[in-house]
């Protein structure tokens, strides 16, 4: 038997229960990471006013939140490349690494995530000109 419905009177079909669980367990966990990082968010900038000063490495840090946060809003809208967005989060996680630890490291080191960098923007090109059907 199958666990899909027919309504009578319009002949549509319902979601079967699997699909309709699958679909709220992803809305719940989407709900609970935008609250994580709304409160990452708040966490960070007491931190900032609490030391008065701002670091790269602060803003840097917010553009992350800013993108986990546009992933999502993306997610729930269905517009745009939604593949993009952690390929961003990416390219600025590496950013960051490069500024926090780019004194302490070997230099080849920094080329190489700067040549990760390149191939994610790259990557990030192609994927946003990407027509998806």
């Amino acid at each position: 038997m199958s666990d899909a419905s027919q309504d009578v009177e319009t002949g549509e079909t319902s979601p079967p229960l699997a699909d309709r669980t699958f679909k709220a367990l992803e809305h719940l966990l989407l709900i609970i990471a935008t609250a994580m990082t709304l409160a990452a968010v708040v966490a960070e900038v007491v931190l900032v006013f609490e030391k008065r000063s701002v670091d790269l490495a602060d803003i840097l840090l917010m553009f992350l939140y800013t993108e986990v946060l546009a992933m999502i809003a993306i997610f729930y809208t269905g517009r745009g490349s939604f593949f993009v967005f952690p390929i961003f989060i990416a390219i600025t996680a590496l950013a960051r690494l490069i500024v926090l630890q780019g004194k302490d490291m070997a230099p080849q080191n920094v080329l190489f995530e700067a040549g990760a960098i390149f191939l994610l923007a790259i990557a990030a090109l192609i994927m946003g000109r990407v027509k998806s059907d």
